[in-house]
């Protein structure tokens, strides 16, 4: 599909249906002039549900659906008719969605499993007739309840791709290079900067007919934590990858110096990064000889595993599947991966990057909204054109 069909951040004005109002009827009919209240309960209103669907990859055909309303409830009638309750509203979503409050930055939700239902929004439930007040010494009650009302909330739907390996590194590191060696995925390639404009995923096969999945993001540079390059738009996607691997190329100045770059930015984007498995791959190896790759293996870190490779050449390929198969399998990989998971998807949004991160997605536009009922309430028509009704 095209680069542009890629859509993981949406704003959405969400609104639960409010519930019915309860009838307040005395019944009248012949030969029984006394019958009593026979009002109807209101119906409830519907819900907002997230549901997720492993058939979806992006939030595309969320994109220009800006306002999801829920049916509301129907009013009760006479004779103890109880109003209709109000359909409920399920928002298909990929595995990996979190929803954040558009106005406070604050989490709300996550789905990360096929068939995970979440309640957004709660229905308001409607209100009881006259016919359920009626009392020994009150036979004859003249008041019903109102409906609950509806529930509003914009909120933000951010995709973060679930996948077991993370490629971390600058651009031109040769990150899209190795995910089309490794896996049947044909990423864009090119001798220039950011040729990744969009998270590609590929699957990696292994022995006994075994695999894993690998992401590949776009490049991070110096500063990407504050903004800088495509740094917010993508971090994000490395979040729930449960091993990292970081590439830098062999024909780098300090490579030393260039890891712990790469480190930092996670580290300030998310404290908890530091927490993931990390293996390191100099990649573009087929530029040096042997003798020069021993003497850089003495300046490199000693804290985690290192393979030399050369996508094009295919040297390493092998022994870093090894590698990050052995990392992905470990025990205290797995331990890792369980208990960080809450620490990962359960942070607010900084409110002092909200404004600029809502902007960059083309999503800080202000949603207002008018119901059929206001529509009276403006004389003139030229009033509506910049609103948007049902």
């Amino acid at each position: 599909m095209p680069s542009s069909n890629f859509v993981d951040y949406v704003k959405i004005q969400c609104r639960s249906g409010k519930g019915g109002k309860g009838s307040m009827h005395l019944r009248h009919v012949k030969y029984n002039p006394n019958g009593g209240p026979d009002g109807g309960d209101g119906g409830d209103g519907g819900s907002i549900i997230l549901r997720g669907n492993h058939n979806y990859w992006t939030l595309l055909h969320l994109k220009y659906e800006r306002h999801i309303y829920a049916e509301h409830g129907g009013n009760g009638g006479r004779d103890k008719c109880h109003g209709t309750n109000g359909k409920d509203v399920y928002i298909d979503v990929p595995c990996g969605t979190v929803v954040y409050n558009a106005e406070t930055g604050e989490y709300v939700c996550d789905v990360t499993e096929d068939g995970q239902t979440v309640v957004l929004l709660k229905g308001g439930r409607g209100g009881l007739g006259n016919f359920q007040f009626r009392t020994a010494t009150n036979q004859a009650p003249r008041y019903a309840q109102p409906g609950e009302p509806m529930q509003e909330m914009t909120v933000i739907l951010e995709l973060k791709l679930l996948a077991d390996v993370g490629l971390v590194g600058l651009p031109n590191a040769g990150k899209s290079t190795l995910l089309s060696s490794l896996s049947s995925a044909r990423p864009k390639i090119a001798n220039y900067p950011f040729t990744t404009l969009e998270p590609s995923l590929g699957i990696v096969g292994y022995h006994d007919k075994q695999s894993f999945v690998m992401a590949d993001i776009p490049g991070i540079i110096e500063g990407a934590s504050e903004g800088r390059g495509l740094g917010l738009r993508f971090l994000r996607h490395i979040e729930r990858n449960s091993l990292l691997l970081f590439m830098v190329p062999g024909d780098t100045d300090d490579i030393r110096k260039e890891y712990e770059l790469l480190l930092s930015e996670l580290t300030k984007f998310n404290p908890h990064m530091t927490d993931k498995h990390r293996v390191l791959a100099i990649t573009k190896c087929d530029l040096l000889d042997e003798e020069l790759i021993e003497m850089l293996k003495a300046e490199l870190p000693d804290d985690l595993p290192v393979v030399f490779i050369s996508a094009v050449t295919g040297m390493g390929l092998n022994q870093l599947k090894d590698v990050l198969w052995k990392e992905l399998n470990s025990e205290s990989n797995k331990l890792s991966s369980i208990t960080a998971e809450d620490k990962i998807v359960h942070r607010n949004k900084d409110l002092s990057r909200l404004a600029q991160e809502m902007k960059a997605e083309g999503e800080d536009e202000e949603i207002i909204y008018i119901e059929d009922d206001d529509i009276e309430d403006y004389d003139d028509i030229d009033d509506l054109e910049d609103f948007e009704y049902e």
